[in-house]
């Protein structure tokens, strides 16, 4: 998959405001699944870290 670049830094830290900018950027470039799984392995996610490197995996951070 090529990953849709993402503006989160300089961003709210917040994991939930994170996520839903990610969300977005994905459903934006028509990957609605792909967008739906994030979200779902981030609810399941054990800690902050985890959870940004899982937004990593499907969006370029810039």
């Amino acid at each position: 998959m090529n990953k849709p670049k993402c503006k989160l830094i300089g961003e709210d830290g917040n994991i939930f405001n994170l996520m839903a900018i990610a969300s977005r950027t994905l459903k934006k470039a028509e990957l609605n699944k792909e967008a739906e799984e994030m979200i779902e392995r981030i609810r399941n996610s054990k800690s902050y870290i985890q959870a940004l490197a899982i937004i990593s995996e499907y969006v370029e951070i810039v």
